[in-house]
């Protein structure tokens, strides 16, 4: 699991400028904007290791720098346990 995850974020840190949510995007393939209607944020869910894991993150992106907020690490099967929304397996 370890390696899926190293290779995420060494493509994430080689990306090019991230201005936007779409720049995210299409800088990790197979990952999906979401937009939650009740907080009225959006989240995004990357695909790891080859659909294996699943890894749901906010995001503040500014001019210098994109910052990643954790949400939820899991493999495919838990994630489709959760509300993608909801979840913050971090908080405390």
């Amino acid at each position: 699991m370890l390696k899926e995850f190293e290779d995420f974020r060494r493509r994430l840190k080689e990306s090019q400028a991230i201005n936007t949510p779409q720049d995210l995007i299409k800088a990790i393939p197979n990952s999906d904007l979401i937009t939650c209607k009740k907080t009225k944020q959006s989240r995004i869910v990357f695909n790891v290791g080859s659909n294996k894991y699943r890894l749901i993150c906010g995001y503040k992106i500014e001019p210098s720098q994109t910052i990643l907020f954790i949400k939820f690490v899991g493999t495919h099967q838990e994630y489709d346990k959760i509300d993608a929304c909801e979840v913050n397996m971090f908080k405390a």
